[in-house]
């Protein structure tokens, strides 16, 4: 895959009020994502505690992380903030979609 056909990387996460994020990508996309539904479900119990939701972090390949313990997506949070769909960022998807279209 060239380098033009990689998905952006997060380049800055910060915690915010409310249990959401707000993420800065290396297109120059930001936006603030609300996971206050995943609160206490699973994995996610330790957000319970708001001090664990505050230690945010960038992780291992661009992960949106907190620790060992849980990590997200981030092409899934970035389709998120700009409502995209998964064909619009990966052109591969989009060459499948229009073959079985």
């Amino acid at each position: 895959m060239r380098k033009s056909e990689l998905p952006p990387k997060p380049v800055e996460v910060k915690a915010l009020e409310g249990y959401c994020l707000w993420i800065k990508y290396s297109d120059g996309i930001e936006g603030v994502v609300d996971l206050s539904d995943l609160v206490g479900k699973g994995g996610f119990a330790l957000w319970k505690d708001y001090r664990e939701f505050q230690k945010v972090c960038i992780g291992a390949g661009g992960a949106i992380a907190w620790g060992e313990e849980i990590d997200l997506c981030p092409d899934a949070l970035y389709l998120r903030i700009t409502g995209k769909k998964p064909e619009d960022l990966f052109s591969k998807l989009r060459e499948l979609a229009v073959q079985h279209a």
